[in-house]
């Protein structure tokens, strides 16, 4: 009598589907997979590099013209009103935007190039300005860079703004009275409108940007069905 009980097969082995080694080549493999953007960003590619060393020309030679601009001002114009009964250099306007420049080419090239555009400014400002407004604003400078080293640098990570702010509240008081007094202008009769113009000059440019990103965020939010 035949049985009708069905022959029982034997558990395959997954590796019988495979040759021999390959399953765990495989699996090796997969595990060592790097994620695309992580890739990505160990090798950038060549435009990615060509940006970003526009980028870094572009924040140089701002930084750099800036100081330039600011003392061939001062030196040419000297004192002028600023409004609320304050005077202040001229060239203050030219420095509060320069500070912002300053933390824009920390940003992307480095300590390093910070220093080489105060060394490569202060030559160009003793040719223009004269060497005595171009020794006292590379001392200005080098004093807000300490300010620099012991503000920007800690908070960068938490955003750039908020490092460029405080930075630059903690810099330009003491940079504008090193440079104030070295450059043989009244101190405290000037510091006001000093701080006053940088204030604007560090606030204006951080408010256009805050309102860039905002309007961003509103164009491309996607619509609600």
């Amino acid at each position: 009598m035949t049985s009708l009980t069905p022959p029982r097969t034997q558990p395959t082995d997954p590796a019988d589907h495979h040759p021999a080694g390959t399953h765990n080549r495989t699996g090796s493999a997969l595990r060592r997979q790097v994620p695309a953007h992580r890739a990505r960003h160990r090798r950038p590619t060549w435009l990615g590099r060509q940006r970003h060393s526009g980028a870094a020309a572009m924040a140089t030679l701002a930084f750099a013209g800036g100081v330039v601009t600011a003392n061939w001002l001062t030196s040419t114009y000297g004192l002028v009103p600023v409004g609320f009964g304050m005077t202040a250099t001229a060239g203050t306007i030219a420095a509060g935007y320069t500070l912002l420049a300053r933390d824009w080419v920390h940003k992307i090239a480095g300590r390093r190039v910070v220093l080489a555009c105060i060394a490569a400014g202060a030559v160009l400002s003793a040719v223009l300005a004269g060497p005595t407004l171009a020794g006292a604003s590379a001392a200005a400078f080098a004093v807000s860079e300490l300010a620099d080293l012991l503000v920007y640098q800690p908070l960068r990570r938490r955003g750039f703004l908020r490092a460029v702010l405080a930075s630059n509240a903690v810099g330009a008081p003491l940079d504008t009275i090193v440079f104030l007094s070295l450059a043989g202008f009244p101190v405290w009769s000037a510091l006001p409108g000093q701080l006053w113009v940088k204030a604007l000059a560090t606030l204006i440019p951080v408010a256009a940007v805050l309102a860039a990103r905002a309007l961003l965020r509103h164009l491309l939010r996607p619509s609600r069905p």
